[in-house]
């Protein structure tokens, strides 16, 4: 029984935020002293970041003019954690129905109603009846369509997903799973001006991915899933690491995380890739969660990848920065945008990373339909 990728669509809020206007907002935010201002405009530069999405408008706007954090010097009183839950609940669901639909636009002959699973993903918001519930509605997909959500996992939560979608598709043949990854990272700002909180308002954004999954490929171009491999680091337990505190989602991510993904990234990727007979040397489309650019160009080091090898990732932490669970999906989605007959049974190597640490690794083969060959 085999599992396949047919599909991929994307959505972003509205509010497109150039990386230093960012940088800007959050200058003023801490009330940084000139030397500080630019020491934290130095990290944004380097980031590798051009823009992000909010939802926010505030990111855009000055002092005066803010419709979620206080017109305040300080910002206080700061965002409670309500508040912040009520944002996301504004935006999800309308994020989720846009990413579904692109991605159905891109698949043909699969209307909604044929779908039998719906796999939802989520660390930066919760509520119940929560977004699979409202997605089913909204969408008018069939209620008995079976429904399990995916909560709080982080960065690599995608990958999760991806494997029960697979599990589910290569116990029945005629499963149609759309799964839907949506983060809204930006309501949880927090004023803490500690390095790894001050590294974590310079990555994260918002954005929303939909994948369809199924028992056959499509009729064109799909993504055969392959193997995977799991790893954990514990010693990074508390280099990545994503709690609820009482003014919000509190992220630590600190400057060690790159050396940590160093040290298990080539162990990690033999694991995947034995007795498949199939070498890193031998493959030559990537697809990595850029969680930011120093850990992509550790990945390169040691797996002796090109930039060029990792361009998909860098486009994407380019346009969007890191948008969590949602991220990885964007990047395959640029990976099979670019595909061509050519690349007919080439393999896929995907990578995501997250809290405990944990490292997810995905192995996948490109396939195109015999009529298109």
């Amino acid at each position: 029984m085999k599992s396949y990728i047919c599909g991929i669509g994307t959505a972003n809020p509205p509010n497109k935020v150039p990386q230093m206007q960012v940088a800007d907002f959050m200058a003023a935010a801490h009330q940084l002293d000139e030397q500080g201002s630019r020491k934290l405009k130095a990290l944004y530069r380097v980031s590798g970041i051009g823009q992000r999405y909010s939802v926010l408008e505030d990111f855009t706007r000055q002092n005066g003019d803010y419709t979620f954090f206080p017109n305040t010097h300080d910002l206080e009183p700061f965002p409670t954690v309500q508040q912040r839950m009520e944002v996301y609940r504004k935006h999800a669901l309308d994020l989720s129905e846009q990413a579904v639909r692109n991605c159905l636009d891109q698949v043909s002959a699969t209307p909604l109603q044929s779908l039998t699973h719906l796999i939802t993903v989520s660390c930066t918001g919760m509520y119940a009846p929560g977004l699979d519930i409202e997605l089913v509605e909204r969408l008018e997909l069939n209620p008995c369509v079976r429904r399990t959500a995916v909560n709080f996992m982080g960065c690599y939560a995608a990958f999760n997903a991806i494997k029960l979608a697979d599990a589910i598709c290569k116990a029945d043949p005629s499963a149609r799973v759309m799964l839907v990854c949506t983060e809204i990272c930006t309501i949880h700002f927090q004023k803490n001006p500690e390095e790894d909180h001050l590294v974590s308002n310079a990555l994260f954004g918002d954005g929303s991915a939909a994948v369809l999954m199924q028992g056959q490929p499509c009729q064109e171009v799909s993504l055969e899933l392959q193997s995977f491999h799991c790893d954990l680091a514990p010693a990074g337990k508390r280099e990545m690491a994503w709690h609820i505190g009482d003014t919000g989602f509190e992220m630590t991510l600190t400057s060690y995380v790159p050396d940590l993904i160093k040290n298990g990234i080539k162990q990690l990727t033999e694991r995947l890739l034995q007795g498949l007979r199939t070498t890193v040397s031998e493959i030559k489309l990537f697809a990595i969660h850029p969680g930011g650019r120093r850990i992509l160009e550790v990945i390169e080091q040691e797996l002796g990848l090109t930039r060029d090898d990792n361009r998909f990732a860098y486009r994407v932490l380019h346009e969007f920065g890191n948008m969590s669970s949602a991220t990885v999906l964007f990047v395959l989605k640029e990976l099979m945008a670019s595909l061509t007959t050519q690349e007919k049974d080439e393999p896929v190597l995907s990578f995501a990373f997250g809290p405990g640490l944990t490292l997810e690794s995905m192995l996948l083969k490109v396939h195109y339909a015999e009529a298109k060959v």
